[in-house]
């Protein structure tokens, strides 16, 4: 059965980082129910997201239900999954999640409908990109609307790297004298240390577009000692 499962491994993933068995830590996804997943304010999903398959979908609204995110906070990790999105959809999949000033936030790959999406995309908002700060390099291919794409995020030590379907695409380290210049220029620059917390939850966007989720494997890298607060968080959105 397809589903999202946590693996704790003292074998190096693909990137050559070093994973570290270090947590006790329940199943991401058990392939039958959203158990582990709560809505920004902490209570049980009930509309709008379903488990069909073994897989995580999100219904179409013209009214959205809201994102989730994972009970748990997570720090260095190496995550893969696969998604597939509804023509002209817009979504994505936020790591380091807390809240500031009220909005949940953090940094997020882009799940996107390039071809179709109603609004202009540029390539820090296109599919792959960590949105809004770095742009997909030239190795991107991404699979029309209808089709899964593959995709991997690592986090380690504050180095990023986004993966589409077998090719890295971004890099990227939280913190660098680059990431400072390109969050002051974007939407995020009123947040003050942006993504500079190394734990924080994983979200699921809702834009109101049909889309679903796949074959997800977690590895827990190297820990790290800071955190940042847990705890049931509200909502943003993106414009």
């Amino acid at each position: 059965m397809l589903g999202f499962v946590i693996v704790l491994s003292a074998v190096a993933p693909l990137s050559s980082l070093e994973a570290v068995a270090h947590e006790d830590v329940p199943p991401l996804f058990d392939g039958k129910t959203l158990q582990g997943w709560t809505t920004l304010d902490g209570k049980p999903v009930t509309k709008g997201w379903e488990v069909i398959a073994g897989m995580i979908h999100l219904k179409p609204s013209s009214n959205p239900t809201g994102h989730i995110v994972t009970e748990r906070e997570y720090g260095d990790m190496d995550l893969s999954f696969e998604w597939k999105i509804a023509r002209g959809g817009n979504s994505g999949l936020k790591y380091r999640v807390r809240e500031y000033d009220g909005g949940a936030r953090g940094c997020e790959y882009q799940i996107l409908d390039d071809a179709h999406y109603h609004k202009s995309v540029s390539p820090r908002t296109s599919a792959g990109a960590l949105y809004g700060l770095f742009e997909p390099n030239q190795k991107k291919h991404l699979n029309p609307p209808g089709e899964f794409n593959s995709a991997r995020i690592v986090v380690s030590n504050n180095h990023v790297q986004h993966w589409l379907n077998g090719q890295l695409i971004v890099s990227a380290t939280i913190g660098s004298d680059e990431w400072k210049s390109r969050v002051a220029n974007s939407k995020f620059s009123d947040l003050k240390d942006f993504a500079l917390n190394t734990r924080g939850k994983l979200m699921l966007t809702d834009h109101g577009a049909e889309v679903w989720y796949r074959n997800v494997k977690l590895h827990t890298l190297r820990p790290l000692s800071s955190t940042s607060a847990s705890g049931p968080i509200t909502a943003s959105h993106k414009p």
